[in-house]
C-alpha cells in the first residue's frame, strides 16, 4: 500500500466520523487516520478517556499501551495539516 497516496482528510472531515453522528469511528495518529469502527474497545466513538473523530497523536503518551496498537488496523487516510 503506498501511504503516500491515501485520501486527505481535514480536521473537520474527520471530527464527523466520532460514532456518534454517524456510524464512522475514525481517529488520526501521527498524520494517519484509521477506521476503528469494528473495534470493539470503541463503542460508540468511546475507548476509555479518549473520544473518537480527533488526532490522539498527543494523547499516545498516556496510554496503558504502546503505539503500536495501530499495527492492527490499516491507514484509510491522512490528515491535512
Amino acid at each position: 500500500m503506498n501511504l503516500e497516496n491515501l485520501p486527505l482528510y481535514t480536521r473537520q472531515q474527520l471530527a464527523l466520523r466520532n460514532g456518534q453522528d454517524r456510524p464512522e469511528i475514525w481517529c488520526a495518529y501521527q498524520g494517519f487516520i484509521y477506521d476503528l469502527s469494528h473495534s470493539r474497545l470503541w463503542h460508540k466513538g468511546r475507548h476509555y478517556v479518549h473520544w473518537a473523530g480527533q488526532d490522539l497523536t498527543a494523547e499516545m503518551a498516556d496510554a496503558p499501551h504502546t503505539p503500536y496498537v495501530f499495527d492492527k488496523f490499516e491507514p484509510i487516510g491522512r490528515l491535512q495539516a
